[in-house]
């Protein structure tokens, strides 16, 4: 009976409004509310619906459309939870400046937070609710929700950092060593209130050692970087006993680190009973270990080029992406063309072949930043330049670049002929696909009269008068 009352007792809609009259259309909002609050969520968003149609100037109507996607949210489910979203997201759209646009977003954040799965399975309600409450903590910072959002943030991203960590542990122990440092030197740089950063600085040295001499520097500073940023974790006595032993400075700690893991250690939450047996069937991530202090990430994460990788490999540094190594970003750059004719003047590089005995290596063809040609390095322009002795002080020569089909002493081909040689090749192409349809026709017209051929030959030769004998069909 108790559970049964419980089940049954009211809960309060948290936005009413409190003015008393008998207006129409505050009549239709009080008996919307009033069927939410006792779980009629259809027939309380069909009495909304004939509100906001009907009195489509009521000074209720930002309340009662906020009233639907409440309903949505009350009603739960899959289902009910993607049309809420929807719902808070039109509402927020539309009264950006009220109140409850912060509260929408709060309950949308909340949302994708209470579907989110542990760190082993699909990711996508985990960088979801990260998207989430980071727009809730930019777009409304006055709010009263930011704090929890902070909070949600901390734990998603203890989430999402352990699925990193749990990936390169598997590269460390399957030998993969530069993918290991890869993976754990950017989730401590992207994630440095993941509880377990200490192991994964740990387990990144002992990559860079395993990876040879070369990497001793970077082995170095992940052993600094335990011994200064968490220095109340079980590897720092190791770690600085490590750099003794490699005869490297040993950092102080640094203060603001050190208080707030002291006060993540002294307000750290622990696991019940219940928990501990119910865990392993929970779909839900624990978050007990999860930071309570220190400012979230609000940056996304960028995949970092390993220390392994070569410098040329890596693309140009200055892309103005943060990486290691040798550096990253693309061989592929953009720039805005001002000059229409440069269709008629300059055609693709692509079909430049180089210099004679060069071709464009492929670190980027002739004429762009980082490509250097074959022998040789590129300049500061972008030009290759020969290995031979050519003064590199002096102006490249730009090199006319002829069409991929060139045989001879061939002009570029202008806009017009472009364009003609587009038409013909369009025309030829229908052509081609209209004699497709027509085999494609006659082909089923013959299929179709084998297809009664072979049903007339399978049919039985039966005189009226030989009821019950076998049938003899022409074979």
């Amino acid at each position: 009976m108790l559970l049964f009352s419980s089940a049954c007792r009211k809960k309060r809609y948290e936005n009413p409004i409190t003015k008393d009259t008998q207006q129409p259309d505050k009549v239709l909002f009080d008996s919307a509310i009033d069927d939410i609050e006792h779980g009629r969520y259809e027939r309380a968003r069909l009495t909304l619906q004939t509100l906001m149609n009907t009195y489509d100037t009521s000074e209720y109507l930002a309340k009662a459309k906020l009233a639907v996607a409440d309903s949505w949210y009350r009603e739960g489910g899959a289902h009910g939870l993607a049309q809420a979203e929807a719902e808070y997201k039109d509402f927020i759209l539309f009264y950006k400046n009220m109140e409850e646009a912060a509260e929408a977003q709060a309950k949308i954040c909340q949302m994708q937070y209470q579907q989110m799965d542990k760190s082993d399975r699909d990711p996508l309600h985990a960088y979801r609710a990260q998207e989430e409450c980071k727009t809730l903590v930019t777009e409304f910072p006055n709010s009263k929700f930011v704090p929890q959002a902070e909070q949600y943030l901390r734990n998603v991203q203890e989430v999402l950092a352990d699925e990193e960590f749990k990936v390169g542990q598997f590269y460390h122990t399957k030998g993969s060593f530069p993918a290991s440092a890869s993976r754990l030197q950017g989730l401590t740089d992207e994630y440095p209130l993941y509880s377990g950063a200490a192991d994964a600085l740990w387990l990144e040295a002992d990559s860079y050692q395993r990876m040879g001499d070369n990497f001793e520097s970077q082995q170095v500073a992940a052993y600094s970087k335990i011994v200064k940023d968490y220095p109340l974790s079980d590897r720092a006595a190791d770690a600085k006993a490590k750099l003794e032993a490699m005869h490297r400075p040993v950092p102080a700690a640094d203060p603001a680190a050190y208080a707030r893991e002291k006060y993540d250690l002294d307000n750290r939450t622990r696991r019940g009973l219940i928990s501990k047996v119910w865990g392993p069937f929970s779909s839900h991530p624990d978050t007990t270990q999860a930071s309570k202090a220190g400012t979230p990430q609000m940056t996304a994460f960028h995949p970092m080029t390993p220390y392994s990788v070569p410098a040329y490999a890596g693309g140009p540094t200055n892309t103005g992406v943060s990486a290691a190594g040798g550096g990253t970003g693309s061989d592929v750059t953009v720039s805005t063309v001002n000059n229409s004719t440069l269709i008629d003047s300059a055609p693709d590089a692509r079909g430049n072949t180089g210099a004679a005995g060069s071709t464009p290596a492929a670190g980027g063809a002739a004429g762009t930043t980082g490509g250097a040609a074959a022998g040789g390095t590129a300049a500061a322009g972008g030009t290759a330049t020969p290995a031979g002795g050519v003064d590199p002080n002096s102006q490249p020569k730009a090199i006319t670049a002829l069409p991929q089909n060139h045989t001879g002493n061939l002009k570029p081909r202008s806009l017009a002929q472009q364009q003609k040689d587009l038409l013909k090749q369009q025309q030829q192409m229908k052509k081609l696909q209209a004699k497709q349809k027509k085999q494609a026709e006659e082909q089923a017209k013959k299929d179709a009269r084998k297809k009664k051929k072979d049903k007339e030959d399978n049919t039985p030769d039966q005189k009226p008068g030989d009821s019950g004998a076998a049938p003899t069909g022409k074979q």
